[in-house]
């Protein structure tokens, strides 16, 4: 019994160390963006790269531990649904530190910085609460709150609100334009990929509040409308 509990405690504390790292790239990714610049100093792209690296060997390790606690401990019913969401919300996680590299490497590729300056303040609030929604789904599953995840998942409409009009704002201009350059293309082309990766960010999120949820009270929130998520 003591090796079993022992092995899920473990699986929890790799999750939250993962969890954690994660957050250390959205607030990096968070300090990048609030410049208003697409610039990413040396400094910032190689620790983003290193923890990078570290999250890619969490996912690995924690996919053996995941394996061995069900083979090895048959764990019970409320113990693999924790494990289940547990591996539920890794997956999230490492979907969400693709996203951000993904963002970096798109911010760095801006060919025209006039076109992310003139979007920079909304695309950034839309971060922040991307941000926000990835918080409160990892707080509602460490703190056992149910109403976090709740609010998670309600505010992924919001998110989603936002990005089609930020979508529509930036082809409008692009449309509006008498003489597209192609830089000018690729630069709005860039912007629509940045909010396109941050409001998947918010998707993932949700996941992560839906398998919190799931960890709690069993309740598998997935494919179900927001009005039966009360």
């Amino acid at each position: 019994m003591n090796v079993k509990n022992n092995a899920i405690k473990d699986i929890e504390l790799s999750f939250k160390q993962f969890a954690n790292l994660i957050l250390k790239q959205l607030e990096l990714l968070e300090k990048i963006m609030n410049s208003k610049k697409p610039e990413i100093s040396d400094e910032l792209l190689n620790e983003l790269k290193t923890n990078e690296k570290a999250f890619d060997r969490f996912e690995i390790e924690m996919s053996d531990k995941f394996i061995n606690s069900i083979v090895l401990y048959k764990p019970v019913a409320s113990d693999l649904r924790k494990i289940m969401a547990i591996y539920r919300m890794s997956i999230n996680l490492e979907r969400i530190g693709d996203l951000i590299m993904n963002i970096v490497h798109t911010l760095r590729n801006v060919d025209d910085p006039g076109i992310y300056a003139n979007m920079s303040d909304v695309i950034f609030n839309m971060l922040v609460s991307s941000i926000n929604m990835v918080e409160k789904a990892l707080l509602s599953f460490a703190n056992n709150d149910k109403e976090f995840a709740i609010w998670t998942i309600k505010n992924d409409s919001i998110i989603d609100e936002m990005n089609h009009k930020l979508l529509s704002k930036t082809i409008s201009a692009n449309k509006s334009l008498k003489e597209e350059s192609k830089k000018t293309l690729l630069g709005y082309m860039s912007l629509r990929n940045i909010i396109t990766h941050i409001e998947r960010i918010a998707d993932n999120a949700t996941n992560i509040a839906e398998a919190s949820i799931y960890a709690l009270d069993g309740t598998d929130l997935r494919h179900t409308e927001i009005k039966n998520k009360d």
